[in-house]
């Protein structure tokens, strides 16, 4: 995440000036930031997620969302872009507009050092006021490590997984996940990577 401009906006400021702009920013507490790039393996986990998701949805009434879909969220009206969301049912649109998601079940942050405290700390503390979020997943892309945190009434708990052989449960929109497939083509599953014809 880039450095925020001083300037204050208004919720409808803010997504008048995304709606129009080259590159993406968030928006907290009144303040746009600027959103940086990621990474090759960034882009692997993401994609292998988000493909895996909407396979296992084919023939189920959910929905899955990731790069150009914000999330509305708590402490007044915050916007940022989780890497993958997911739910059941019918999605609730922010606005008029079909670039806002005020409902996921299920958010799903891939870790980079720049952003790692951030998606940890404070984004997950402002997470935790979507009423319908019931799972947070964060994943780190420099060594095999999924965090699974479940809510329990007032209460979440985490899971560690670092096996490239287990198996996540996503208990929001029921079906499983083998970590394996979330690091497909990455340096850690090697074996999976077609060589080019000659």
């Amino acid at each position: 995440m880039a450095t925020a401009a001083l300037n204050r906006y208004t919720p409808e400021e803010y997504l008048a000036l995304e709606r129009h702009a080259e590159f993406r920013s968030e928006y907290i507490d009144g303040r746009i930031i600027a959103m940086t790039g990621g990474s090759i393996t960034h882009n692997y986990i993401v994609g292998n997620i988000y493909a895996g998701l909407l396979a296992r949805f084919a023939a189920r009434p959910c929905h899955v969302f990731f790069a150009d879909v914000k999330v509305r969220f708590g402490w007044g009206t915050n916007y940022t872009y989780p890497d993958v969301m997911a739910l059941c049912g019918r999605p609730a649109r922010g606005d008029e507009h079909a670039d806002v998601l005020t409902n996921p079940a299920l958010i799903v942050e891939v870790l980079s050092r720049s952003t790692q405290a951030y998606d940890r700390g404070e984004k997950f503390e402002r997470y935790k006021a979507i009423e319908t979020l019931r799972e947070y997943v964060l994943i780190a892309q420099d060594e095999v490590l999924v965090e699974h945190f479940e809510r329990e009434g007032d209460f979440w708990r985490c899971t560690a997984i670092t096996d490239l052989n287990a198996v996540i449960d996503f208990q929001s929109v029921a079906c499983s996940f083998p970590i394996r497939e979330i690091y497909r083509r990455t340096d850690f599953v090697v074996e999976d990577v077609l060589e080019a014809p000659e």
